[in-house]
């Protein structure tokens, strides 16, 4: 018993230890990861984290532009290979939008069509959405705009926000989702995020090449915010979810500083629906019922693959699958917007898993819903 009791002692100062040093060396972040990931009982980030975290609202207006529901609505049921893959992966949502009518629509238990849940990297094209909005309005010139312009420690720098959008900033980051000391992470449980993307130089000529790092659609946010002198949650609800018709009030989770900074590069939580509708205004060329929302020119240029052999437009990731020009909202826990204009048809999929095994910059089961959603269309694909 002793022994027991002098173990306890020693693991109880052993962890106050561990936890002065993280206050410390600034590595804090890290216990608030464990509290929201460990102590909910999950191992990594998860879908429906919002709660856990400060949030600015992202406010529907007063008219609802609701969805027309496809003649054949729900009339034809999901493949075998769309059942078992939503099932391996946990799919929580998936809808199938035909003619921008909703044409298949089916829900996890506990899920439904108002529920909310994490959007990850899909945020990266709502973010570089209000770039292109920011244009439009005027805040920023171009997306040959340097950064500098906004942020003086760049200066010397030829990085532009067209190179943020594009993932091709040459910011010294490292992508890395496994190490709870990476950069990445720091930023998602970080309680000052400015601070950490500002430490961030430019380590790589800019324009070049791509490489996908968070920390450029992030800093993306921050030029946005500081162009429009608005919160990021604000503009967009000016921007899109007003004019978009939204169905329901979304969640954009912020860092702790009191600057309240979005994550530009993650973690709005909105419904399936509500995520479909940046695939319709795509598709229609940035026309909203007619009303031009988005610049024409700047939805081309981010829905096509600016480097040669990349899978990338600006905030878009595309695909010519099946020989059909695809663009796509992507997350990482297998949230998809999928938009193929030729057929009129936009796929949404959320979920708390995706497939490990890539073909072709995507996720195997990226395809899936794709392929399945023709089955079930009675389309060729």
């Amino acid at each position: 018993m002793k022994f027991i009791k002098k173990l306890l002692k020693w693991l109880i100062g052993i962890i106050g230890v561990l936890v002065i040093a993280s206050y410390i060396f600034d590595y804090d972040y890290i216990l608030k990861g464990i509290r929201v990931v460990y102590f909910t009982g999950h191992s990594t980030a998860f879908i429906d984290d919002y709660p856990y975290f400060e949030n600015d609202t992202i406010k529907k207006g007063t008219h609802t532009d609701a969805w027309p529901i496809h003649k054949n609505y729900n009339s034809v049921n999901a493949t075998d290979r769309l059942k078992n893959t939503n099932s391996e992966f946990g799919t929580v949502a998936y809808l199938i939008i035909k003619n921008d009518s909703i044409y298949y629509e089916n829900y996890a238990d506990n899920y439904g069509v108002d529920s909310k849940t994490n959007s990850f990297s899909m945020a990266k094209s709502i973010t570089s959405s209000l770039l292109g909005k920011a244009i439009m309005d005027g805040y920023i010139k171009n997306l040959d705009q340097p950064i500098s312009d906004f942020y003086p420690q760049y200066k010397g720098t030829k990085t532009t926000v067209g190179d943020l959008s594009s993932m091709a900033s040459g910011l010294d980051w490292v992508e890395s989702y496994s190490s709870p000391f990476s950069i990445t992470a720091r930023a998602n449980y970080d309680d000052d995020l400015a601070e950490t993307i500002l430490n961030q130089k430019v380590v790589k000529t800019p324009g070049k090449e791509f490489e996908y790092l968070s920390g450029s659609t992030q800093l993306l946010g921050m030029v946005i915010k500081k162009a429009t002198k608005k919160r990021l949650s604000n503009y967009l609800s000016e921007s899109f979810w007003q004019p978009l018709g939204a169905e329901n009030d979304a969640f954009w989770q912020l860092d702790d500083d009191d600057n309240k900074l979005a994550k530009a590069f993650c973690c709005i939580s909105s419904s399936a629906r509500d995520f479909g509708r940046f695939g319709k205004l795509y598709k229609d060329h940035g026309k909203w019922n007619g009303k031009q929302i988005l610049d024409s020119t700047f939805v081309a240029t981010a829905t096509k693959s600016r480097f040669s052999g990349q899978p990338y437009g600006y905030g878009f990731w595309v695909s010519d699958y099946n020989n059909k020009h695809t663009f796509a909202m992507v997350g990482i826990l297998g949230q998809y917007v999928i938009t193929i204009p030729e057929d009129n048809v936009i796929i949404v999929r959320l979920g708390h898993h995706r497939s490990n095994v890539k073909v072709d910059f995507f996720p195997e089961d990226f395809y899936v819903y794709i392929d399945e959603a023709y089955a079930m269309l009675n389309l060729k694909s």
